[in-house]
This record gives structure tokens, C-alpha cells and sequence, in this order.
């Protein structure tokens, strides 16, 4: 299969792959940071997720798909066919699915809040009750910055910095698109398959993110065979701590960097235990 992402390539020839993914509604832009740091050491691919950013699709978002077209890209693109997969939020759900489909591709993975329950009723997160909820909560201020602005701070947790890359994929978003990526990324759950996922993985939650997404990081530890999972305070907010990458670049790439090269993690009063 060849994969229909769009991916941005940078790095070293002959290094080991590392493969970002990125969460629901932004694209590779989210991962620049790390892009910019890791760069001259590994061999980086970042695509934009089915639907996100530069990657048109036809059809319905489906965690499975994007993983599947996630595993045809590492196939193609990565040195060796294989490569360490960093995933945020949905992009650490394809994580998830990848890892349960397609384990042979992953040298080893970095999983940071990957939701595995619903929040609140299940009714809420209809596909015909997430377009009205856009029609009625986000069409009517798409063109205003200011909201723009307080929705990217307050929702998303991400730094004035990354406004226009923000704002543009905003711009793009239908209500059609947002009803399928919340939709599966409300009904995501544990797949089948993670026991043939024996490569290491680290589990990653904020310390002040949902209980429910700490309860999600610790059933998803303790499914898969060799991993590992901390908790990370950085922020003050809930969103701040989801979109850790952003609010403490720096911390997020040690971690990368010392997963990807099997040394320890950094040390420090941000990583706790879970």
C-alpha cells in the first residue's frame, strides 16, 4: 500500500526514523519544536493525519485508517521499515491502533494522552449531535480572532506563537470533519492485539490533565507487555498539560531523545510516577 499522507522529511541519513503524530484538528506544524532540535541526530518524518493539514481524504477519519496509512509510510520512508512513533492525544490513539495492527513497524513508541473513555454521555458524542455543536458553537465566531485566539489558549492549550498555523487549519475545519475526529476519538478504546506489542513504549499523562485520561494511561500500561508509565507536570492548565510539547518544548524533546536512544530519562521534579 502506499500511503496518501502528506509528511515533511527531515533529518540525518542513516540515523534511526522517528515518526510524530500529531492530536486532533492540527498537523505536523504542532511538532516543530522537536523538529528543530532532533533533527541533526535521527531522521524525522511528520505527517499530517487523514483529514488534518495537507492530507485530503475522501472518506470518513478513522483511527484505523490513519494507522494503517501510518504503518505504510513508516514501510516506505523509515530507514529499515522500522522507527520510534511519538504520538499527542489522537495521534498517540493511532499509536495505540498501530501498535495493535502493525507492531512490526515500531522500533518503540511514546504515548502522551491517549483517551480511552468517553467524557460524559456517549449521546453527547453522536455524529449528528457533534455537527450541530459546530454549527451552533464554532460557525458563528470562525471569523473572529479574538475567539480564535481564546479557543486555541483555553481549549488547546498552544502558545500565541503558533497562532496562524492554528488559525488556518481552523479555517479548514467543517463541522462534517470535526464530527468524525471527535467521534473517534470519544468511542476509542483498547484494541485487540497490544500483547504482540513487546517493544518498549512509555505511557506518558499530565499531572493535571482528566482523572479520566490517567485512568486511561494506566489501562493502557497495563495492557501492553513492556511498558512504562510516568506522569508529567508542566503548565498550569489542563490544556497546557495535554499540549505538553508546545508549553515545555524542551523538556518534551529530552524525553524523545532519551527514549529513542535507550538512556535514561531526565531527571528532575516534571516526571512522576503514575
Amino acid at each position: 500500500m502506499t500511503t496518501s499522507l502528506f509528511f515533511q522529511e527531515t533529518g540525518t541519513a542513516n540515523m534511526p526514523t522517528v515518526v510524530f503524530l500529531h492530536g486532533g484538528g492540527g498537523a505536523g506544524w504542532m511538532w516543530q519544536p522537536q523538529l528543530d532540535a532532533l533533527s541533526n541526530e535521527f531522521h524525522c518524518l511528520v505527517p499530517d493525519l487523514p483529514g488534518h493539514g495537507r492530507s485530503t481524504t475522501k472518506s470518513a477519519f478513522t483511527i484505523q485508517e490513519a494507522a494503517v496509512q501510518v504503518a505504510a509510510l513508516i514501510q516506505q520512508q523509515a530507514h529499515g521499515g522500522k522507527a520510534v512513533v511519538v504520538g499527542l492525544s489522537l495521534g498517540a490513539q493511532v499509536v495505540v491502533q498501530l501498535l495493535a495492527t502493525a507492531p512490526t513497524c515500531v522500533e518503540s513508541a511514546i504515548i502522551s494522552s491517549a483517551l480511552l473513555h468517553s467524557v460524559g454521555p456517549k449521546w453527547l458524542y453522536s455524529l449528528s449531535m457533534l455537527r450541530w455543536t459546530y454549527w451552533l458553537g464554532v460557525t458563528p465566531f470562525k471569523n473572529m480572532a479574538w475567539y480564535t485566539r481564546l479557543n486555541m489558549r483555553s481549549a488547546a492549550g498552544i502558545p500565541d506563537a503558533y497562532f496562524a498555523q492554528f488559525n488556518a487549519d481552523y479555517q479548514n475545519m467543517t463541522a462534517d470533519i470535526f464530527a468524525h475526529i471527535t467521534h473517534e476519538n470519544m468511542h476509542f478504546r483498547l484494541p485487540t492485539g497490544l500483547d504482540n506489542a513487546t517493544m518498549p513504549v512509555l505511557v506518558v499523562v499530565g499531572k493535571r490533565e482528566y482523572g479520566i485520561m490517567q485512568q486511561s494511561a494506566r489501562e493502557l500500561a497495563a495492557a501492553l507487555p513492556n511498558a512504562r508509565s510516568i506522569m508529567v507536570e508542566v503548565g498550569r492548565t489542563t490544556a497546557e498539560n495535554h499540549n505538553w510539547n508546545l508549553n515545555n518544548p524542551d523538556l518534551f524533546t529530552h524525553m524523545v531523545h532519551a527514549w529513542a536512544t535507550t538512556q535514561s530519562l531526565p531527571s528532575g521534579a516534571h516526571f512522576l510516577p503514575l
